[in-house]
């Protein structure tokens, strides 16, 4: 390809950002070459071994194991929380922009219809009213009269309640006897349940958007004070940007960079695959990972939410396990392994760890080549993923992948990363049994004690490229690494079946109307 000449000015704001300017050579290259697809080997499944379904003493064996070796660990709950909650309200900006005042064309709407007969069981319908009411406006005459783009306005608007604009983490979720609760305050719930250190707290980490941080930074502080007041735990709370040194550079149709009106390159954010740097800052023994929008209500009589901490005790288990495992097999192999230590340990990486030894097994290798290349697939960070059985939920899913180098690994892989012409991979696509609810625990800490560099096991050539329309304008951008895809291609990957009672995201505001909710 030719190669883009930039002018001085360019290049002063490319380094203003953190960008060098070989990185933004190599985006465009990437626009043209494109990159390349995921090859898929098989669906990861319960019968290829692919996906760990425990028994109910086994599950009980890691909760046990959990919350008798969690104290001894660092725990951080971290939470992407940056995406806003736009996309929830999808059906009501279409029913705002062709309703022309007849109440009786609701019914063209389903969605719609369920949203407004439903209205006052919302979290945040209280707050609605008020606002309103506050502007002479009553909800109950609205509704009576089929006035539904003034209440749309006043919960969407960011002059008013801006649920439009909002990030999720900021929006009313479950309503208690005496307040209702944002999706970020039911995360500090989670995190009491079981993420409880020995010495009575707690640790949460939110990747937020920079223009919602006073707001963020608010509801943090409310939280922490209604802990402060009814329990004795002390939250500690730490909240991170995307760094802009992570944008990529947009270009139109002809692969050209786009500028802005003041003749600025154009930089978009990298997408959550941007956050593997802030996961890298995270220091702990264990981190879980969950989106911000999979909460249920805190209560000891609901059954998703004593599911979802029996789980993320049973994921947090095995993981110590493993890991303890794997330090003991490190140490080891350091030492002048015999033949029956090496065939030991590589029947454990096989059968617990889910790693193709094939290159290994074939080759000639001295037992000392043998424990060193072994050592290099066991020094790498680890996570355990809970894979949910697949009823037709979109989101990516967990597969074997065939490796540049030829051998296999598990990997959670997203459609798009799919060449879906190529007949062999659809149908492999066509037969996966489970999807990715995003339910990570991750662990980077080595067996000295320091800790992995993340940015180090990305595999950079899983981004993808996204096109936006503006206007008449096509706009092309890059996506990084998905944060659990690419990002963690090489980490040490086990998938575990979980129930699906333990994902119950919120994709559209009516999800808040589900049983798991309420």
């Amino acid at each position: 390809m030719k190669e883009y000449q930039f002018s001085t000015e360019d290049l002063v704001y490319i380094h203003a950002k953190g960008i060098s300017e070989e990185e933004v050579s190599l985006q465009l290259e990437n626009f043209v070459n494109g990159f390349p697809s995921i090859v898929l080997d098989a669906p990861a499944t319960v019968e290829n071994g692919g996906i760990f379904c425990l028994t109910e003493e086994e599950k009980d064996f890691y909760v046990r194991y959990y919350e008798e070796n969690s104290q001894n660990n660092s725990i951080i709950k971290f939470v992407p929380a940056s995406g806003a909650a736009t996309r929830m309200f999808k059906d009501l900006y279409a029913f705002f922009s062709a309703y022309n005042g007849n109440p009786s064309t609701i019914g063209k709407y389903p969605s719609v219809k369920v949203f407004f007969d439903n209205l006052a069981t919302f979290a945040f319908f209280e707050d609605l009213k008020a606002i309103m009411k506050a502007a002479n406006w009553d909800i109950d005459e609205c509704l009576k009269n089929g006035d539904y783009k003034t209440i749309i306005s006043f919960l969407l608007d960011k002059e008013h309640l801006a649920y439009g604009e909002l990030p999720k983490a900021l929006l009313k979720f479950h309503k208690y006897p005496n307040a209702s609760r944002t999706a970020l305050f039911e995360h500090f719930t989670e995190a009491m349940r079981y993420g409880k250190s020995s010495n009575g707290s707690a640790s949460l980490h939110f990747t937020i958007s920079e223009k919602n941080t006073k707001e963020i930074e608010h509801e943090v502080s409310k939280s922490r004070k209604y802990f402060s007041r009814v329990t004795d735990m002390t939250f500690h709370v730490k909240l991170s940007t995307q760094k802009h040194s992570t944008d990529t550079i947009a270009v139109d149709e002809n692969n050209e960079p786009i500028r802005d009106e003041n003749g600025n390159l154009v930089f978009r954010p990298g997408g959550h695959g941007a956050l593997i740097g802030n996961l890298n800052r995270c220091k702990a023994d264990l981190v879980f990972i969950k989106n911000i929008d999979n909460v249920v209500p805190d209560n000891p009589t609901n059954d998703y939410d004593s599911v979802t901490v029996r789980y993320k005790k049973m994921l947090g288990g095995l993981l110590l396990y493993l890991r303890s495992r794997v330090y003991a097999m490190t140490g080891i192999l350091e030492n002048k392994p015999s033949k029956d230590d090496i065939e030991r340990i590589e029947d454990f990486m096989q059968n617990s760890l889910s790693i193709d030894l094939s290159r290994i097994k074939k080759g000639n290798f001295s037992l000392r080549n043998r424990a060193t290349m072994l050592l290099e697939k066991l020094n790498r960070p680890m996570r355990v993923c809970g894979m949910v059985k697949n009823e037709g939920e979109p989101g990516g899913g967990p597969f074997w992948v065939i490796n540049g180098d030829g051998t296999r690994s598990l990997q959670i892989v997203e459609t798009s990363q799919i060449n879906r012409n190529k007949p062999d991979q659809e149908e492999i696509l066509s037969k996966s049994t489970h999807f990715n609810p995003v339910d990570l625990v991750v662990s980077a800490r080595k067996r000295s004690g320091r800790f992995y560099n993340l940015e180090a096991y990305v595999d950079p050539t899983t981004g993808f490229i996204t096109k936006k329309s503006i206007g008449a304008k096509v706009v092309k951008s890059q996506e990084l690494p998905g944060l659990w895809n690419g990002a963690m291609a090489d980490w040490i990957t086990v998938f575990v079946e979980v129930p699906l009672e333990t994902f119950n995201p919120v994709k559209t505001v009516n999800d808040l109307l589900r049983k798991e909710h309420l």
